[in-house]
């Protein structure tokens, strides 16, 4: 689902929004360039992905520390936690990059469509001497 913005999508807010896709939040460059579905589902794909990690962490660190007070320690069932969390922020990732794509064929078709500003010639502009020849 395609939601197109009232004005032309320029390759210059094309590129922010996928370098913030790619490189900071997977959703967050969509929701910019107005992809309200996508970039919702890959922003909470995301979050979901992250809290999955740094719940594994939490678990790993408590474990570490317990051994290295001399406590026991209970058996890992924390494994499944990093896989789906892997799993569901590289899933938002690719969808965001799939999105990213589909930005900047926009960016450049829109760009076609758009006229290109010419300055005004010298000779065109009110107040200023007729050119001599």
């Amino acid at each position: 689902m395609t939601v197109r913005t009232t004005r032309p999508l320029s390759r210059a807010r094309a590129w922010t929004c996928v370098l913030t896709n790619l490189c900071a939040t997977p959703g967050l460059g969509s929701l910019m360039a107005r992809r309200i579905f996508a970039g919702i589902g890959q922003l909470l794909l995301a979050l979901a992905g992250f809290v999955l990690i740094v719940g594994w962490m939490f678990e790993l660190f408590h474990r570490v520390f317990l051994q290295q007070f001399g406590e026991a320690v209970p058996p890992d069932s924390s494994g499944w936690m990093w896989k789906w969390g892997l799993l569901l922020f590289g899933a938002s990732w690719l969808w965001s990059l799939v999105t990213s794509l589909s930005l900047l064929r926009q960016a450049k078709t829109d760009g076609q469509v758009e006229p290109k500003s010419i300055p005004p010639r010298m000779a065109d502009v009110p107040g200023q001497p007729p050119k001599l020849s």
